[in-house]
């Protein structure tokens, strides 16, 4: 069974920074890519940053010069350090794994994390 856990989420004051933390375990022999997803409170999901094997990087104009993601592959464990927090960035935020493929298997799947909340006080 493949599991995602994040970890890292917090209170912080604006203008601080937290760093998320993602796993995957389970038997992994690839992902493609990674990424960090947010969902406020009334909003849908949408994309913060992703990251492929490659280490090609895609980032939601909301959060580019403050947000950094990188990837560890050989962990397959993802980060995002997180700058300058505004209280806008208030969020649950969820770990993505797409295109991932368990040993033994040639079908790729999506998997999600559990979501951390990261809360930004003004």
């Amino acid at each position: 069974q493949v599991q995602l856990v994040e970890s890292g989420g917090g209170l912080v004051q604006a203008g601080g920074s937290l760093r998320l933390s993602c796993a995957a375990s389970g038997s992994i022999f690839i992902i493609n890519a990674m990424g960090w997803y947010r969902q406020a409170p009334g909003k849908q999901r949408e994309l913060v940053a992703a990251i492929t094997s490659g280490g090609s990087t895609n980032y939601a104009d909301s959060v580019k010069g403050r947000f950094t993601i990188s990837r560890e592959n050989a962990k397959n464990t993802v980060y995002l350090q997180m700058n300058s927090l505004k209280p806008e960035d208030t969020a649950v935020y969820y770990c993505n794994a797409d295109g991932l493929i368990r040993y033994g298997s040639t079908w790729p799947l999506d998997y999600w994390g559990q979501g951390t909340q990261v809360t930004v006080s003004s």
